[in-house]
């Protein structure tokens, strides 16, 4: 099992990705962007987010930390600094996502249910009852 943050900006999240790439002297992956891949295929995007960044990271010090642009034409939950960042748990077992997934969304909010999507079989968000947002990853590979 693997544990890692997931920090979201308010379009900015190119130049924030340089700024710690140079701070900690790490290499930057591939950036893919919004208009890459959709995350919804039903839902129509404006050209302004498809520039913007979906998923990149930086492994710093041993710890991955992963980076994305909010899409305020992808979502009705407005931008606010605190509520950018989560908690990914990345894990082999099944089983174990869709516990966690149940345990965490008891008198919380289920940002995306357990679905499949293009990275992976599995996945979901929830904000648990203490306003903490966990995404959860199925990872069979």
């Amino acid at each position: 099992m693997a544990i890692g943050i997931y920090l979201t900006f308010d379009g900015n999240a190119r130049e924030v990705v340089d700024f710690y790439s140079d701070v900690f002297n790490v290499e930057k992956n591939d950036i893919m962007t919004y208009g890459d891949r959709s995350l919804n295929p039903n839902i129509e995007m404006v050209d302004d987010d498809k520039t913007l960044i979906m998923n990149t990271e930086l492994d710093i010090n041993g710890t991955t930390i992963m980076f994305s642009d909010w899409t305020p034409s992808m979502t009705d939950t407005p931008f606010i600094i605190g509520n950018n960042i989560s908690i990914v748990v990345d894990d082999h077992n099944k089983e174990y996502i869709i516990d966690l997934f149940e345990k965490l969304k008891e008198d919380g909010k289920v940002e995306m249910e357990l679905t499949s999507t293009f990275w992976s079989e599995l996945f979901g968000s929830v904000t648990d009852k203490f306003g903490i947002t966990w995404e959860l990853n199925y990872n069979n590979q």
